[in-house]
């Protein structure tokens, strides 16, 4: 067995701050739509990617690739937004097992009403805090590292299989 490629100081740092620079923005994020919204960070993407879907409704298994979210904890998750009117379910009609998520008015309304504040408080924990620069290398950065890990890119095992 191969030693690993440790990381250095240079690439810890990197690793670190993309962990808690994460974890504190979404617990931010997490805390103020539940106190202002009632909606978890998840359902607030829920009602977003229905929101700029055609005709409002995303097939079930393309909404939990979209939010990179298991199909479980995504039918929890829209469970809770149809128990609230927010979503419905449909039967799919090209596809007799597949389901579909529809936005409702009531959703519809909700987004429009946690949009502001949610928006706000990116801008004012992330967008505004960045530089055009820093924003563009995140977003190249993170970009290509979702890219990658989409396509099977990267090995299982740790390296790279350029």
């Amino acid at each position: 067995m191969t030693e690993p490629r440790w990381l250095t100081p240079e690439e810890m740092r990197a690793w670190q701050a993309l962990l808690s620079g994460w974890a504190l923005l979404d617990r931010e994020i997490e805390q103020q739509l539940k106190r202002d919204a009632g909606l978890s960070h998840t359902q607030y993407e829920v009602l977003v990617r229905l929101a700029a879907a055609p005709e409002q409704r995303i097939r079930m298994t393309e909404l939990a690739d979209s939010l990179v979210n298991s199909k479980s904890g995504l039918t929890y998750q829209v469970s809770r937004l149809e128990d609230a009117g927010l979503v419905r379910r449909e039967a799919c009609p090209t596809d007799v097992r597949g389901v579909t998520a529809v936005l409702t008015a009531e959703g519809r309304k909700a987004l429009e009403e946690a949009a502001p504040a949610h928006v706000a408080l990116v801008r004012a924990l992330l967008i505004d805090v960045l530089t055009a620069d820093q924003r563009e290398a995140l977003a190249d950065g993170l970009g290509e590292v979702a890219r990658r890990i989409r396509t099977g890119i990267p090995s299982r095992h740790g390296g790279d299989q350029k």
